[in-house]
């Protein structure tokens, strides 16, 4: 039995991620929620050229370095700017322009003076205070110089990232394709949502949880239904999808039962075995597979509906992000306070779920009431953490500090 750190480093070690021509596609800004897969360069400079950060006067700063409001600077007004207007004079001494937010900046303006520290008489205007050489003056390439790296590839395309790319002209984006992911269930004892309950039957949640956090990674979903105890079919199912998804997840038929056939398929296939079970709870039994010559990975989840969602944020999350081209942050750990008594036995790493919240800066974990049982899935739902307790580790008191990984 692997402990969960090296588990998760022998997945993680073996996802090769998505990177190379194949495996991208070009797609125009509409692109949310796709991994960039290559470094995105703008031929604009950002601004694009020097402008005004307020509306007021553009004038040169000699002549109003020293004014105040007793000896106020008198300038003549030449011109009046607005936005999208490309100026026509020359500041000269004893001149100023009138301007707007976002407007062009005059040749031989130099500041900004905001109209508030002004008095406006006909064609003239009043400083009455002193500004700062260049306030309120945003340069020609001062965020963005043209040429250079707008955005580095593995990264997430969310709306700043569009609206950044659209702002840039950027109109066609190289991404990663989506993740093909199947999915299957196995058990006699399973029926679908759909179908009215007979004595010892069990409604498949796991497909439809599992499919749900598939797509949320931008992934495409494969389902492959319910598959019953029969090794037959069982291997029918695996060849089926090792030949159509990149990655496989089946739930059930993994531990050590008489009905459980997924081990020996999958040696029927010649799939290497990395992992067959894990220190924690819940989730113990999990398997991870590869396949020779192909770049599919199998994940075997176990049965127990809160094991498949704990299993699956802990492994199959972060295997995915790092295959789909996701550069970093395939997990995200904080430390928070608990806010109630967290126990365990101490013999496996144990997660413990609830809700994890920001206040005044600092995470309070507030685990959620009820049975954590493995097949307890009810108290799971509106959690967003999974508070951690090591092997070793019986109580966090309240108040103590515990490790959390976020999820959802």
């Amino acid at each position: 039995m692997l402990s969960v750190s090296d588990a998760e480093a022998i997945i993680l070690n073996l996802v090769q991620p998505l990177h190379n021509q194949r495996d991208t596609e070009v797609v125009d800004l509409l692109a949310d929620n796709r991994i960039l897969a290559s470094p995105v360069t703008s031929n604009l400079d950002f601004p694009h050229w020097d402008n005004s950060a307020m509306d007021g006067y553009a004038v040169r700063y000699e002549d109003v370095q020293h004014c105040s409001e007793e000896a106020p600077a008198v300038l003549e007004i030449i011109e009046e700017i607005p936005a999208g207007y490309q100026p026509q004079r020359t500041i000269k001494l004893g001149q100023a322009a009138r301007i707007f937010t976002g407007a062009v900046m005059p040749a031989g303006g130099d500041t900004v003076v905001m109209q508030e520290k002004t008095r406006l008489e006909d064609n003239r205007v009043f400083i009455l205070t002193a500004p700062k050489l260049q306030e309120f003056v945003r340069h020609k390439a001062s965020y963005y110089q043209a040429g250079t790296e707008l955005l580095p590839a593995g990264i997430v395309l969310n709306a700043p990232e569009i609206a950044v790319l659209a702002a840039a002209q950027c109109t066609q984006l190289r991404v990663c394709r989506k993740l093909r992911v199947a999915i299957f269930s196995t058990g006699n004892e399973l029926v679908t949502p759909d179908k009215p309950l007979q004595p010892g039957q069990i409604v498949d949640s796991n497909q439809y949880a599992i499919a749900s956090l598939v797509r949320q990674t931008g992934a495409e979903v494969l389902m492959l239904g319910i598959v019953k105890d029969d090794p037959e079919i069982l291997k029918q199912v695996i060849s089926q999808a090792i030949a159509n998804a990149d990655i496989i997840i089946s739930s059930g038929g993994v531990s050590v039962g008489d009905y459980d056939y997924v081990e020996q398929i999958l040696n029927s296939l010649s799939a290497k075995i990395h992992i067959r079970s894990v220190g924690m709870k819940p989730g113990k039994p999990l398997t991870f597979a590869t396949f020779p010559n192909q770049n599919c990975l199998y994940f075997g989840l176990p049965g127990n509906p809160a094991a498949v969602l704990v299993t699956f944020w802990r492994f199959v999350q972060p295997a995915m992000k790092k295959m789909s081209g996701l550069a970093d942050n395939w997990l995200s750990f904080v430390k928070a306070r608990s806010h109630e008594e967290l126990r365990s036995d101490g013999k496996r790493e144990t997660y413990l779920w609830g809700k994890l919240h920001l206040v005044d800066g600092f995470y309070h974990f507030h685990v959620a009431g009820g049975s954590h049982s493995s097949g307890n899935l009810i108290n799971l739902a509106q959690t967003n953490a999974l508070a951690i307790l090591p092997v070793g580790k019986t109580l966090i008191s309240p108040g103590e500090e515990v490790q959390v990984l976020q999820v959802g």
